[in-house]
């Protein structure tokens, strides 16, 4: 009976080795796999590629798992099979969760890029209301164009319009405000053409 307890207890603790070194491995290796390739049936790749692809990452993801998961099953069955079913509950919660994470990702992507335009967005309208206020504050600039500050022009009024919608979007970032800064530069362009004021002398302006 000694032996046989020994035995027990022995492949208890071999069983428990093989978790410890070989179950990360599987779950980790499964969970990729299951991973790459929902994500590729989300975002098909189209024709002979796809398929290519396809069984490169099931290759790939078995010459991981299959190892992590026949070496503790050769050392003690019970740990082979507490091993498969851990492998099988962490492929269906890739499965599961790999459309949230594709959609948290895609997230901050469009955030990072909406971030970055505005701040383009914000060095431009800096560089627009320079050139603008040059026609306001400089005296020389005021007296040759003074059509630049009559707000009863058209195009003036256009002009004061759109940097009074720029200006409400710049605070905080906004998906309208890289249109509203191209706006203002189209309005001020067409406000300078207005007054007359030659293309070569606003261009150094801006």
């Amino acid at each position: 009976m000694s032996g046989v307890a020994e035995s027990l207890i022995q492949g208890l603790f071999q069983g428990a080795g093989a978790i410890l070194l070989c179950g990360p491995v599987l779950l980790v290796g499964v969970a990729g796999t299951v991973f790459t390739i929902r994500r590729r049936a989300l975002t098909p790749a189209a024709g002979i590629a796809g398929t290519d692809q396809l069984f490169w990452d099931l290759f790939l993801g078995s010459c991981v798992a299959l190892p992590a998961l026949l070496i503790p099953a050769l050392l003690s069955p019970w740990a082979g099979l507490f091993l498969a079913g851990a492998a099988a509950a962490s492929g269906i919660a890739a499965y599961r969760g790999t459309p949230r994470l594709l959609a948290r990702r895609t997230a901050r992507e469009e955030r990072r890029a909406r971030m970055s335009a505005h701040q383009a967005a914000r060095a431009r309208h800096d560089e627009l209301m320079i050139r603008w206020r040059r026609y306001e504050l400089d005296p020389a600039c005021s007296i040759d164009y003074p059509a630049l500050t009559d707000v009863r022009l058209p195009e003036t009024s256009a002009l004061i319009k759109a940097m009074r919608r720029a200006d409400e979007l710049r605070a905080v970032p906004h998906q309208g405000y890289p249109d509203a800064v191209g706006s203002l530069a189209a309005s001020l362009a067409a406000a300078e053409r207005a007054a007359g004021i030659p293309s070569a002398l606003s261009a150094k302006q801006g």
